[in-house]
């Protein structure tokens, strides 16, 4: 594990919505007649991208940072808001590059995910990199992100980590090692 020491919380108090997401009530009448008032959490980005950079075909690589929400160090995917007037594939070359330092020849969107449909309307769309080369970008992370490769092969062992709980990334590390699997002549592995 990590010993790297956690940042300090000095205060916490509760705040409206924030600027990434609004509370939106959505009154409905269903096709029977029933009616409903829905609330939801409706996200004021434009979606966002979580990147599955392959350095090789066997090696993929994560970036280790701070997680406020759960206080601790986690081991995921780089990923990232979308921009005004930036496509998906375009957000996801800027990621890689501020988060792990680099770019990639090749990207390819490989499906989206919600992170909660029946309350939220964020989507998170899968990227997958490869023919990746050196170049970093100025983030906006307080600190530098370490970057830690890992065999795709070995999700198991990953996901059995306390550092690696996202979501997000266990999903979309197994969708595109499902993937490239199907693209393999010696199928799935791991």
């Amino acid at each position: 594990m990590n010993d790297k020491p956690l940042p300090i919380i000095h205060d916490r108090r509760e705040r409206a919505a924030g600027d990434m997401l609004r509370v939106e009530q959505v009154e409905l009448e269903f096709p029977n007649g029933e009616r409903r008032t829905y609330s939801r959490m409706k996200a004021r980005g434009l979606g966002a991208v979580i990147i599955v950079p392959m350095l090789d075909e066997a090696t993929v690589l994560l970036a280790r940072e701070y997680a406020a929400g759960l206080h601790h160090y986690e081991i995921g995917l780089p990923k990232g808001r979308l921009e005004q007037g930036e496509s998906v594939l375009e957000a996801a070359q800027r990621e890689m590059k501020e988060e792990i330092g680099y770019g990639a020849r090749q990207l390819q969107e490989l499906t989206r995910l919600s992170l909660a449909p029946a309350y939220m309307t964020h989507v998170t769309h899968i990227v997958l990199a490869r023919d990746l080369y050196p170049e970093k970008l100025e983030g906006d992370e307080p600190e530098e992100i370490e970057v830690v490769p890992w065999p795709i092969a070995d999700l198991r062992a990953l996901t059995a980590r306390e550092d690696c709980t996202e979501g997000r990334t266990i999903a979309a590390l197994y969708i595109a090692r499902d993937y490239l699997a199907s693209e393999s002549p010696h199928g799935a592995s791991g």
